[in-house]
Parts: structure tokens; C-alpha cells; sequence
């Protein structure tokens, strides 16, 4: 009965032991204020609040320190800071209706310009060859017929010639 007794103790403890750890695992990491500092702007300034030096950055350096003392995450602090000061204090726009294109501009302009490139490059290729007066490959091109030396050319040539033998 005893050994019945312990092993139920020693049961519910390693039990109650596996929910702390998977409660403390479950608990966000605690913001801190350097962290917040380099993702939020300061609304005065338009810089990162971890720049700005105002009296408007010390009192959102203050709000945000407030909170984390309230024990708040990142994400909530964020919405607190949105809800107080409006979304321009926010270090990156939102990734949903209009804000979306800052994101998707660039990546479709950087797509334009490498399909542009990939049709553009061969045909430059293919010109440049043809201006050097080589054959592009895959292309049945004739190189230009020498022209036929004049008689005083000729007879210079030969004398040149000459010399070297």
C-alpha cells in the first residue's frame, strides 16, 4: 500500500514537473526594449525609435517600458503602440491591402528585368557576332570574299616579301 502511495506521489509529481515545463514552453519570451526599439519608429522624428533622441522618443521609449513591465509580448505591444500613436509607428508597413505592394513591387520589378535580360542578351549576342563578322552558332553565315590585290599592291607585297627570304 505504502509502494502503491509513493508511486502515485512520484506519478503526480513528474505529472505536475511535465505541465510547469510545458506552460513555461508555451509562455512567449518577454519583450525587451532594445528589441521593440529597432522595429517601431518614432512618429516625431521618422526614424528607429532606437535612433531618435526627442522628447516624443522618450515617451514612447517610456509607454513601451510600461508595457513590457505589464508583462506584454511583442505583438501586443505593437497593437498597443498602433492603437496609441497610429500605424505610422510602425517600422514596416502591414502585409495586407494597399501596404502589400512594397513588398510585391520590387520582387515582380526584379522578375521583369531578369525575363527582359533572358530575351534581350541572346539577340545581342547574336547581333554582336554578326557585327565581327563571325557566325553565331546555329547560324550559316558567309564570311566577305577577299578582295583582289591591285597590281601596285601586288608588286609591294612581293617586295616585302623578298626581303624576308
Amino acid at each position: 500500500m505504502k509502494a502503491a502511495t509513493a508511486l502515485a506521489l512520484v506519478l503526480a509529481a513528474s505529472l505536475a514537473a511535465g505541465s510547469q515545463s510545458a506552460a513555461a514552453a508555451a509562455v512567449p519570451a518577454r519583450a525587451s526594449l532594445p528589441a521593440i526599439e529597432r522595429e517601431v519608429m518614432c512618429v516625431t522624428c521618422k526614424i528607429p525609435l532606437e535612433l531618435a533622441q526627442s522628447p516624443q522618443a522618450d515617451r514612447e521609449r517610456a509607454f513601451v517600458a510600461e508595457l513590457i513591465d505589464r508583462g506584454y509580448g511583442a505583438p501586443r505591444i505593437k497593437r498597443e503602440l498602433v492603437a496609441q500613436y497610429g500605424p505610422s509607428v510602425l517600422a514596416l508597413p502591414s502585409a495586407h491591402g494597399f501596404d502589400l505592394a512594397v513588398y510585391v513591387v520590387p520582387v515582380a520589378a526584379l522578375i521583369a528585368v531578369l525575363a527582359l535580360l533572358a530575351v534581350l542578351v541572346p539577340r545581342w549576342r547574336r547581333a554582336g557576332a554578326r557585327a565581327q563578322g563571325r557566325a553565331a552558332p546555329g547560324a550559316t553565315a558567309t564570311a566577305p570574299a577577299p578582295r583582289a590585290l591591285g597590281p601596285e599592291d601586288a608588286a609591294r607585297l612581293s617586295a616585302d616579301m623578298s626581303r624576308f627570304d
